[in-house]
């Protein structure tokens, strides 16, 4: 891009972000390394009115890299139970301890060194310099791609790296010479008001004039859409069964996969499969409602199951199952589907 086009978009575009962006999101008061770094791992594929109740509960518990550092990965996780992609919250805690053991408890002020950093990428990494040092950085997030797809018609799948490479020279050729923390909010911002996946607002853009796909009318067919995966359905079954005390047996699943290191009513196939990988024989007593709940790739139907331990039973626990009550479980990252359902049984609504 021309360097009098680039500065051109830059200032109509803070032009209109001093006008019309927003200033008021809790990770903008204050705007520290910290706060932008954990609200630019929440805003990954999220919208921001679902974050900031997430962004205020996960400051007011973890407020600095040492507190998150040093607290129980179960603790992280039921912070960020309901956000899915369970990953984020797992690299967040690790690039925390990460911190703490080679950067003083600091993050790194570099864009190079963050993204060294588990779950921080280029992008992410960039933003949050330009954020906390207000040295302007090219971002790349989801809002930015589709803006900068459609004011220079890039054609073509984000996930291929010749289109990759055409949309980080696009970003980097608009930076401004300064106001980087407000560039990259008004970029992000406009993006996400204005410039929206479907029917976007061209009659309030500040850079419509020049805006390729508008003049070629190609606004609603950029960004090319990724190719579709196919979606796969999966049935499962999920084990209630209480001990004697009322607790009910919970087991952490593998950290990688759906609901990775979440813990989780015992799931299978069917009953044998949950029997015979937990060592224990139950005898059902009813299935409650079926619940479907979908993911970015699988529709799963969940077949809860109310069960007593058969006679004798003992259930062999390891570090990855036990027994846990009401108050124990609030503790717990639990996906929001078995979250929900426990709620209703502790409130008596499947009694």
């Amino acid at each position: 891009m021309a360097e009098r086009a680039a500065a051109s978009f830059a200032n109509r575009l803070l032009a209109w972000w001093d006008e019309h962006g927003r200033k008021d999101l809790p990770w903008q008061r204050p705007r520290t390394p910290y706060r932008v770094w954990i609200s630019e791992i929440m805003l990954q594929q999220t919208q921001v009115q679902t974050v900031i109740p997430y962004f205020e509960r996960w400051v007011g518990r973890f407020p600095d890299i040492e507190t998150l550092a040093r607290a129980p990965l179960d603790e992280v996780l039921s912070h960020w139970a309901g956000l899915g992609y369970y990953a984020r919250a797992r690299n967040l805690h690790q690039a925390a301890r990460e911190c703490l053991e080679r950067h003083d408890g600091e993050l790194p002020s570099d864009a190079e060194a963050l993204s060294q950093l588990p779950g921080i990428g280029q992008s992410t990494a960039n933003a949050i310099v330009s954020q906390a040092s207000d040295r302007p950085a090219a971002v790349l997030d989801g809002n930015v791609r589709r803006l900068l797809a459609r004011h220079a018609a890039v054609e073509g799948w984000f996930g291929t790296a010749a289109v990759r490479r055409r949309l980080w020279a696009e970003a980097q050729s608009r930076l401004p010479p300064d106001r980087g923390a407000d560039y990259t909010q008004a970029v992000m911002d406009l993006g996400a008001l204005v410039c929206t996946r479907s029917r976007p607002s061209c009659e309030q853009c500040p850079v419509a004039t020049d805006c390729l796909a508008r003049r070629r009318g190609l606004q609603q067919s950029l960004p090319t859409p990724k190719p579709r995966n196919r979606v796969a359905d999966r049935d499962l079954h999920m084990l209630i069964v209480r001990d004697v005390e009322g607790r009910l047996l919970l087991e952490k699943r593998p950290p990688a996969g759906i609901w990775g290191g979440l813990w989780c009513l015992p799931d299978g196939d069917d009953l044998d499969a949950i029997e015979e990988r937990l060592g224990l024989a139950v005898e059902p007593q009813r299935t409650l409602p079926s619940i479907h709940h979908r993911l970015s790739h699988v529709r799963m139907t969940i077949r809860p199951v109310v069960a007593d331990l058969a006679a004798g039973t003992q259930v062999q626990c390891s570090g990855s199952c036990g027994w846990f009550g009401p108050a124990q479980r609030a503790r717990l990252g639990l996906p929001r589907p078995v979250a929900e359902l426990l709620q209703e049984m502790d409130e008596g609504e499947l009694s």
